[in-house]
């Protein structure tokens, strides 16, 4: 037996359009308008045939802004035939969550479904999301959730039990434009009464300038056709609407994490146009060029390490020079380090090292320093034999003690370090290695030091 769609609940959307903003009346009224989730939504897709039969299920829609999570939410509960209510995590508190449970508890008594929506979701506390624990439990509310960042971090693991996570993606080029045309083309709710003159080169840019959010592509075309001269959406106009225009870019949140992940992985897989593109990706999206530098700091030391320790001091340098210049201008040398970074010869040996000494040290505990090593300021301490038969290692022929053991005794012969045969290491991998041989043929002929 095919499926029904209910009818649209005019009800829903009947507030006056006059002072809505384009993106407000745009908003779509059915899955079909809902552009740029084919994913998630398309024909046939598991979640679109449960909405369309009526069956909604508590969820967390979990994507960038302007991606229809709020629309989504909204036509839920047209399809579940269930009263909607919204409230923000950035404007309520827990006396504003009671009002909406209390109110979804009446209309729940008076056999009608309620769809809670919480924008912004993860700014709620603990305390406040377990709040709606008991009423998704009991079917009184259909809990939907609204998130940009990863709810795995953000939502506690009682709440994420209960509901069903769905990511939605940014919104493509191509999807956006569909969205633009059909706003100026719409003669009730879009532009289509004014008659405005725009070329398909013009909506690409506002669609790329609006960096996969629809509701700022919409912004941008309603500026754009409040400033256009004579209906004209011109090359002159977009640029007054598109300047100083900024990609979508959180500072503290997922997409920030994963775009410095991207720049440390570029850099350590020898990749100098990736590095490039990231490193100015940040910039352009707005990060704090210090931090940029103190991570192309660390990517020196962890990730190129003693392959190319000028690869330290430049990061620094670079550093130095943007406490110097400034935005924008000291901006290219952290993007030159960056790519120095890139084309750079690897070694993590000296990081592998550490980890390795500091996993031996918490087996180990605290270990006696040997004796010939201690320092004997005292004559107390001399008389214990602090410092006695230690060799300086200066007076001796070639500077080096290659029978003096310099670990303690449970360590005695313990190699941490393990150079590569890349770049610089190359070359102290060798000397290393001799001074090694030299130690375990002098510890093999009984020489340990007093």
């Amino acid at each position: 037996m095919p499926r029904r769609r209910p009818a649209v609940d005019p009800g829903l959307f009947a507030e006056s359009d006059a002072l809505k903003p384009l993106a407000e009346r745009m908003r779509p009224r059915s899955l079909d308008e809902i552009v740029g989730q084919e994913r998630l939504l398309g024909p046939e897709t598991p979640l679109r045939r449960a909405i369309e039969a009526g069956h909604v299920h508590s969820m967390v829609l979990w994507g960038p802004p302007g991606c229809g999570k709020t629309t989504l939410a909204l036509l839920l509960a047209k399809y579940a035939r269930a009263e909607f209510r919204a409230i923000s995590a950035v404007l309520s508190g827990i006396a504003e969550v009671r009002e909406a449970l209390a109110e979804a508890e009446t209309r729940f008594a008076q056999g009608t479904r309620s769809v809670l929506f919480v924008d912004e979701v993860h700014r709620f506390n603990k305390a406040q999301q377990d709040a709606f624990l008991p009423h998704i439990e009991r079917g009184v509310i259909i809990f939907v959730g609204a998130t940009t960042e990863n709810p795995s971090f953000e939502l506690n693991s009682a709440l994420l039990s209960r509901c069903r996570v769905h990511v939605m993606d940014a919104v493509p080029v191509e999807a956006i434009v569909a969205a633009l045309e059909r706003a100026l083309a719409d003669r009730e709710r879009g532009l289509g009464t004014r008659a405005l003159e725009v070329g398909e080169d013009a909506l690409r840019l506002i669609a790329q300038a609006a960096d996969g959010d629809v509701r700022r592509a919409l912004t941008l075309l309603e500026i754009a056709a409040d400033v256009a001269v004579d209906g004209r959406i011109d090359a002159t106009t977009l640029r007054q609407v598109l300047a100083d225009r900024t990609r979508r870019f959180d500072k503290g949140g997922e997409q920030f994490y994963d775009q410095i992940s991207a720049l440390h992985k570029s850099v350590r897989s020898s990749d100098a146009d990736a590095a490039l593109y990231w490193c100015t990706r940040m910039l352009d999206g707005g990060v704090d060029p210090v931090y940029l530098a103190r991570r192309l700091a660390r990517m020196a030391i962890e990730d190129i390490g003693l392959a190319d320790p000028r690869a330290v001091a430049l990061a620094l340098d670079a550093w130095d020079v943007y406490d110097r210049l400034g935005s924008p201008e000291g901006e290219l040398a952290l993007v030159e380090v960056a790519i120095y970074l890139a084309i750079a010869a690897k070694s993590n040996a000296a990081y592998a090292a550490y980890g390795e000494a500091r996993a031996t040290i918490r087996e180990t505990g605290t270990l006696d320093v040997p004796m010939h090593l201690r320092n004997a300021p005292t004559g107390l301490m001399k008389d214990l034999g602090y410092g006695k038969g230690y060799q300086y290692d200066h007076d001796l022929e070639g500077g080096i003690a290659v029978d003096q053991q310099c670990l303690p005794d449970a360590l005695a012969g313990r190699e941490f370090y393990r150079p590569t045969e890349r770049g610089l290491e190359a070359k102290i991998g060798e000397k290393l290695k001799s001074i090694r041989s030299a130690r375990r043929h002098a510890r093999g002929h009984g020489g340990e030091g007093a």
